[in-house]
């Protein structure tokens, strides 16, 4: 499926998580080995650029972290990163530079990439955003079916099963997510996409396009 393809996808100039994700064919392969990464790279970073806090939590030295927000490792928060108020980062989680962790956000086996922004009471859950990506407020991944099933990805006829019980949302680079949008377990949006407010996404979403449901996709002129 090569929408779906970590080449199709991002650039992975743009994370330091870029060794464990150039040898993998599907993003989604990646969820499961976040937290080993964390906990091999975390001891190999500078020490005059990267401070340990704390078990398995590794913070850049000027990242701007509020002294309410909540930190459980595995995390590394890279250089220039913001940190704000009352966010709640429960582990397993990349942080690049310059990204922004807003109010009341929620962060858990993630990875996003430099410059992504989830600045206002989001929940991002075994995803990866990729480069510049944007979640608008109240936008969330919802990363468990309610069947409880496994994950599969479906693009039209052609589906992958994932083998994954937990699979929010995979966003390319420079997506930009609505405010109030629910991205279903399995969600993958191609580079360069903007989804409309209060939509409902499933499924593969090309790269370049207007998402405004699934009947109303409009390629960018």
């Amino acid at each position: 499926m090569e929408p779906c393809r970590i080449s199709q996808l991002y650039t992975l100039e743009e994370t330091i998580a870029a060794p464990l994700l150039s040898g993998l064919t599907y993003p989604w392969e990646a969820l499961p080995k976040i937290s080993g990464f964390i906990r091999e790279l975390g001891p190999t970073l500078d020490p005059e650029r990267y401070e340990q806090q704390g078990d398995d939590i590794w913070v850049a030295r000027n990242a701007v972290v509020a002294p309410t927000a909540s930190l459980t490792g595995p995390l590394i928060i890279d250089e220039g990163a913001q940190i704000r108020h009352c966010a709640f980062i429960r582990g397993n989680a990349i942080v690049g530079k310059g990204a922004v962790v807003g109010n009341s956000t929620e962060l858990k086996n993630v990875i996003l990439f430099n410059k992504v922004q989830v600045p206002h009471y989001n929940y991002v859950g075994d995803s990866i955003l990729g480069y510049l990506s944007h979640m608008g407020a109240g936008s969330i991944t919802s990363n468990v079916k309610s069947d409880k099933t496994l994950v599969v990805v479906k693009d039209g006829e052609t589906a992958i099963a994932t083998g994954l019980k937990k699979f929010g949302a995979m966003l390319g680079d420079r997506v930009e997510v609505g405010c109030g949008t629910v991205l279903n377990p399995g969600s993958v949006v191609g580079r360069d996409t903007n989804i409309y407010p209060l939509s409902m996404v499933r499924g593969v979403v090309p790269a370049g396009v207007i998402y405004k449901n699934r009947n109303e996709i409009l390629k960018k002129s």
